[in-house]
């Protein structure tokens, strides 16, 4: 916390805050401690306020929430390191509360303090600390203790170092699950700091523990465990410890273990290394994509791509794409919606002939899909399959598939396409663009739904804005501009919505030359609508344009439309017209 300019003169006040009723005002009290500790001095803050910290008994989470949050960066405040241990016992007490969030703030700011804390110092404060949480009563403490032995565990004595790593195998034996669940989340880290001939045999014996717990929350945290500790153990250990729990766990009876193991499945294979991943994972990964539970589908289906780097493309080929083509038409669409956020990036990896002869034909149904998030991850993706199958064949096999989706008969698929289509402009490229698809945009201009039209009015800014003002000025103004004497008044109202959007982006001359004029001209349509909108847009343009051209344009136009017999006309025009006065008075 950046305080040091903060006057010191308060401080009588903060102090007395901290004892006040009102919660609020101690809560504003603990976020200014440090203000308060550089006030009292560091001698003060050690015999005075950390045991006043120490000794609060109060109740509030948020309160002390703030206070574990405050304590993570009061060494500097206490005399530095080698007082640094004055700031445990606050820490301590914080660490046994029921309040989750609280405790493992506690648990953070411990760890941080911990981490520069002097080797004679852990040994004889902070070890100790953590083996009075770990013998704690109340399981919260037990709970915080687990979080705490990869900080205690390098500084201590050989005779110590075996007593924490038998504590910690009682921990991982609880008779509490949230306890347990504690151990098996921090093991990894603390199987880190373990030396190799120990890891082999303690810490493998408290992981085969936690692998075999009856709850699933515990196993579940094990699987993340196996990922942590096959990083640690060398390449057979891993196989002959590591292979035969993750393939159990792909089988396990609750959906949750299996669900997990979908989701690590990378990390796990990077663990077993490649051979294993062939011969041991691959059924395991089959298993998953084909498990009865969509939600483990949906993970497995997230992983595809990234599994097929590891593998060679024929086993790709033989045992994932027959499972890519069953869940391209699950039940759920989530399972296909998670498929077609990942399959496109599988064609670098099947190479081109794959790609043509096997995902082409997916992608051609995923496109298809009745669900919008399954079509918008295919065409968000589309540049992967370009580069490896070339634009002509991309354009030949699925941009028939989007332009029959821009005319489909429900506007939400239209609007859809629309919103894809600034980014398959970027990927595609200007040419490709607009042979293809510039007609479309041009045509969505004239739907019948006004959805459809706003939304197109916004394309046409982003495609200018994509290929800059001179494409735009070329192919997409001069045909706006055509429209502006549709008979259709609501037609007439988008061109000036799309006018009002380009102008900006187009840039002072153009507007001056070429919007302007038509803006100016639709002053004196006939119906109301399109006036007030026309005074809107005015207003919008002020800031674009030159100062004269608004004296000599646009306040006259304005001035004319306030004496217009529409109420809501002679408004607009006026708010416009103030706008100007407004522009002035500040330049």
């Amino acid at each position: 916390m950046s305080m040091v300019d903060e006057p010191l003169y308060p401080i009588a006040v903060l102090i007395d805050e901290l004892k006040n009723d009102d919660i609020q005002l101690r809560l504003n009290s603990i976020r200014k401690l440090s203000t308060i500790a550089r006030a009292l001095g560091e001698e003060r803050t050690r015999k005075e306020l950390i045991p006043f910290l120490s000794e609060n008994n109060d109740d509030d989470d948020e309160l002390l929430l703030a206070m574990a949050e405050e304590l993570a960066v009061f060494i500097p405040y206490v005399g530095g390191e080698e007082h640094a241990h004055v700031l445990l016992p606050p820490l301590e007490t914080l660490c046994t509360v029921e309040e989750t969030c609280v405790r493992e703030k506690a648990v953070e700011s411990l760890c941080r303090i911990g981490s520069q804390m002097r080797e004679n110092d852990l040994v004889d404060s902070f070890i100790p600390l953590v083996k009075r949480l770990a013998a704690g009563e109340w399981f919260t403490a037990r709970v915080s203790a687990c979080g705490l032995f990869h900080i205690a565990y390098p500084s201590a004595s050989d005779m110590l170092k075996t007593e924490l790593r038998s504590i910690y195998s009682q921990l991982c034996q609880d008779d509490m699950p949230m306890v347990r669940r504690a151990a098996a989340t921090n093991l990894g880290k603390f199987a880190a700091t373990i030396e190799a001939a120990h890891l082999k045999t303690d810490i493998m014996a408290m992981f085969e523990d936690l692998t075999q717990d009856d709850q699933d929350s515990v196993r579940l945290l094990a699987v993340e465990g196996c990922a942590a500790l096959g990083k640690l153990l060398e390449a057979q250990d891993c196989v002959a410890h590591i292979l035969p729990v993750i393939v159990n766990f792909s089988q396990d009876k609750s959906w949750r273990v299996r669900y997990m193991v979908a989701n690590q499945l990378y990390e796990l294979c990077e663990a077993v290394g490649p051979e294993s991943t062939r011969t041991e994972l691959v059924p395991a990964y089959v298993r998953l994509l084909r498990d009865n539970e969509a939600e483990v589908r949906i993970a497995a289906a997230g992983k595809v791509t990234k599994f097929c780097r590891i593998l060679d493309p024929e086993l790709a080929i033989q045992h994932i794409l027959p499972c890519v083509k069953e869940l391209s038409s699950d039940s759920s669409q989530h399972v296909r919606s998670a498929l077609a956020s990942v399959i496109m990036g599988m064609a670098p990896v099947l190479g081109k002939d794959a790609t043509i002869e096997q995902l082409l034909p997916i992608f051609l149904s995923l496109l298809k899909d009745e669900f919008p998030d399954v079509r918008l991850n295919i065409i968000s993706k589309l540049d992967q399959v370009n580069q490896v199958i070339g634009i002509d064949l991309l354009s030949q096999s699925l941009l028939p598939a989007i332009v029959e989706l821009a005319e489909d008969r429900h506007w939400r698929v239209r609007l859809a396409i629309i919103e894809y289509i600034p980014l398959l402009a970027s990927q595609l490229g200007v040419g490709f663009f607009d042979d293809k698809l510039g007609a479309l945009c041009m045509q969505w201009l004239q739907d019948k739904v006004y959805s459809i039209r706003d939304a197109a009015a916004n394309n046409l800014k982003r495609l200018a804005e994509e290929f800059g003002p001179e494409w735009a000025m070329q192919h997409i103004v001069p045909q706006v501009l055509d429209m502006v004497q549709n008979p259709h008044y609501l037609y007439r109202m988008t061109v000036i919505q799309a006018i009002s959007l380009l102008a900006p982006v187009m840039g002072s001359e153009i507007t001056c030359s070429k919007l302007l004029p038509v803006i100016v001209n639709a002053t004196k349509d006939r119906v109301p609508n399109i006036k007030f909108n026309v005074a809107k847009v005015l207003k919008n343009i002020i800031p674009i344009v030159d100062q004269s051209v608004v004296e000599k344009t646009i306040r006259p136009s304005l001035v004319e439309l306030t004496e217009d017999p529409d109420v809501d006309v002679r408004f607009y025009a006026n708010e416009a017209l103030q706008s100007i006065d407004h522009a002035m008075m500040s330049s």
